[in-house]
Order: C-alpha cells, then sequence, then structure tokens
C-alpha cells in the first residue's frame, strides 16, 4: 500500500478502499476475523483479488486501514490535533479514544467474536494516536534525550491502555469524567517532548 488510507486524495482509490472497508465490516458481523477470507472480502466488495492487493498486502493489513481509518475520521470531524504546546492539547485524543473504545464495543455479539482481532485494533488506534502526537512535537534534541518518535508511541499506548482499562471497569465513569485523570498520567510523557535547554 503506497500511502495511508487517511491520505489518499484520488476518489477512485478512496472508494475502492471504502468498499473493501465496508465489506470487512459486513463480514465481521457474521463471521470471527480468522474465518474470513480475501476471497469472502472480494466478492462482498463486488472487486477481484488483483485489486484487493493493489492496496492491501492481506485482510491485516485492511483490518488495520479500516480501524485506523475509522479513528483518524473521527479525530478529523472533531478537528482534534495536538500541536506541542500544551499538554492538556491531549484531552481531546483521550476523549476521542474513549468514544471510538464504547463505539467499537456497540455490537456485543459481533464483539464477542471477533477478540481475536483486538490485538490488530489495538495496534491501529495506537498508531493513529501516535502520529498526532508526532506530529505536535519538537523535532529538535528533546530534554528527556529520548526521540520523538518513542515518547508519543509511549503516550500513544498509555493512553490507550488507560482507555481500554476504564472500559473494562465494571463501575465506569462517563468518558468526560475519566479523561482528566487519564491526563493526568499522560502528561509527565508529553512533558519530557520539551526541548532541550540552552546552556550558556
Amino acid at each position: 500500500m503506497p500511502i495511508s488510507d487517511c491520505e489518499v486524495s484520488d476518489p477512485r482509490i478512496r472508494r475502492t478502499r471504502l468498499l473493501l472497508h465496508g465489506a470487512l465490516r459486513d463480514l465481521l458481523q457474521k463471521k470471527r476475523f480468522d474465518e474470513i477470507s480475501v476471497q469472502d472480502i472480494t466478492e462482498a466488495a463486488t472487486v477481484n483479488r488483483a485489486t484487493f492487493y493493489d492496496h492491501y498486502t492481506d485482510k491485516f493489513a485492511l483490518m488495520d486501514a479500516m480501524v485506523a481509518g475509522g479513528f483518524h475520521r473521527l479525530l478529523q470531524e472533531r478537528k482534534v490535533t495536538y500541536d506541542g504546546t500544551c499538554a492538556s492539547a491531549a484531552s481531546a485524543i483521550i476523549l476521542a479514544a474513549c468514544d471510538y473504545v464504547l463505539e467499537m464495543h456497540s455490537n456485543g455479539a459481533a464483539c464477542q467474536r471477533q477478540s481475536a482481532f483486538e490485538p490488530l485494533s489495538e495496534a491501529a488506534i495506537t498508531s493513529a494516536m501516535r502520529r498526532v502526537l508526532l506530529e505536535g512535537m519538537p523535532k529538535a534534541d528533546l530534554a528527556s534525550g529520548l526521540s520523538p518518535e518513542m515518547l508519543a508511541t509511549t503516550a500513544s499506548w498509555a493512553i490507550y491502555g488507560a482507555v481500554k482499562a476504564w472500559y473494562a471497569d465494571p463501575a465506569r465513569l462517563p468518558a468526560e469524567a475519566i479523561v482528566p485523570r487519564i491526563l493526568q498520567l499522560i502528561v509527565p510523557i508529553l512533558l519530557s517532548a520539551g526541548p532541550v535547554p540552552a546552556t550558556g
């Protein structure tokens, strides 16, 4: 796949990928992910296998693109960005992650069948958050001595881990109430992305 789904501008490519996403989403309502073949996906999307492989290397890449694309769309609809000037700006990312996890699990029966793709969805969501966080981090040397990539990856997995624990809690608070608590965990990570202080 030459460019990520969230960067596709060609309407034909976008249309084909949306057909494939929709086909996989529909199939997931009826079958477990490990029971779905590329042939099943192409038949449901009414495209041929060669077209599928022009866009994705396998069904795992399609799943990753579908989940990450859905999360990116949610971030775009809410105009969520992270510019690095204020760590609390990550609140919108945390709230979006809470809402997306709730949305993903809204169909209980289908979700129970799909426990096998949980690691795939985790990786796709954290990758999308990492990308947004990385855009706002300084590109120069950081005070922590760590790379921006490492900090963005750490923060995205910390956010997702906290959101996942929040979702699993039977006494789950509303998302708006948990965001400030998760933010307290994340702010120290994001603040370590500050530039190296000048020595004089």
